[in-house]
């Protein structure tokens, strides 16, 4: 968790995870409209949700969101998300439900995923989650590209067992997986090793700050992908800006997305700009 704290404070952008906006119109080129759900991950609200998770769940709500990613309390040992840990899946399922919001995925880190696969499985049916995620594999700086191999097959296993249950996992990446390796981008990697069956891919948005479109992978990669963190930048301001208001062209954005497979969205930023990337995404 430091080291997720860490990365993100270098990069320059708000970490965790978030849930989506309420259903609304949108019509992408040659297609019918269709109702597209908007949601929040969790991370960045963490502190909230520790000393309220219903008001704090309500408040989203009332915002416009209308779906959330949590962020497995088993695995996010030392967060607010821990004490959620004495719940049942049940029990918190029905808290998110009370407050107008569904969940559908949660991330999870891979010590949990590897040594408490089957009650994670079981907690995610519990909860209603369809989409497992790991976090990323967090991998020490000087790891070389076959320890990046390796744990892509460990993800495929991992896959294989939640898939039987009825469960897709998935793997969200940070700026890190946009580093290269002797002249290779771990993400072009990844998506060579993580069989496309088993493994979706939830990509991260905030890497346009460094030059990488999540458009340009979802039509790369048609298929590839089941969610996305969204967040947008400003190369005026070099900081993070609510959703619309920075370099992101968001319409081209949700067109190459229906190519790419997506088919939820989180809004992944600080939590003060919630409220305008609402506004915004119910616009569109």
């Amino acid at each position: 968790m430091t080291t997720r704290r860490e990365f993100i404070r270098t990069a320059g952008m708000a970490a965790g995870s978030a849930a989506l906006i309420g259903a609304v119109p949108f019509g992408l080129p040659g297609c019918n409209k269709r109702s597209l759900s908007f949601g929040f991950q969790t991370w960045t609200l963490r502190d909230q949700l520790g000393e309220d998770l219903p008001g704090t769940l309500k408040m989203m709500a009332e915002k416009g969101y209308s779906e959330v990613e949590f962020c497995s309390p088993l695995g996010y040992k030392g967060t607010p998300f821990e004490k959620f840990n004495d719940m049942t899946g049940k029990e918190l399922r029905k808290i998110i439900e009370d407050a107008g919001l569904v969940c559908e995925s949660s991330h999870y880190n891979m010590g949990e995923l590897r040594e408490h696969l089957d009650n994670r499985i079981e907690w995610s049916q519990e909860m209603g989650i369809t989409q497992i995620v790991a976090s990323s594999f967090w991998l020490p700086k000087d790891a070389s590209m076959d320890d990046y191999r390796e744990a892509c097959q460990e993800l495929n296993m991992i896959g294989e067992k939640t898939k039987s249950a009825g469960i897709q996992a998935g793997f969200h990446n940070h700026h890190m997986e946009f580093e290269k390796i002797d002249g290779k981008l771990i993400y072009d990697v990844l998506l060579e090793e993580l069989d496309p069956e088993l493994v979706k891919m939830q990509f991260q948005v905030a890497v346009v700050n460094i030059g990488y479109q999540a458009a340009d992978y979802f039509r790369k990669h048609p298929g590839r992908f089941i969610s996305a963190h969204l967040a947008d930048w400003s190369d005026e301001k070099q900081t993070q800006v609510p959703i619309g208001q920075g370099i992101v062209d968001w319409p081209d954005f949700f067109e190459a997305a229906e190519t790419g497979g997506v088919k939820n969205f989180f809004v992944e930023m600080a939590p003060d700009t919630f409220t305008e990337s609402a506004v915004y995404l119910k616009t569109i």
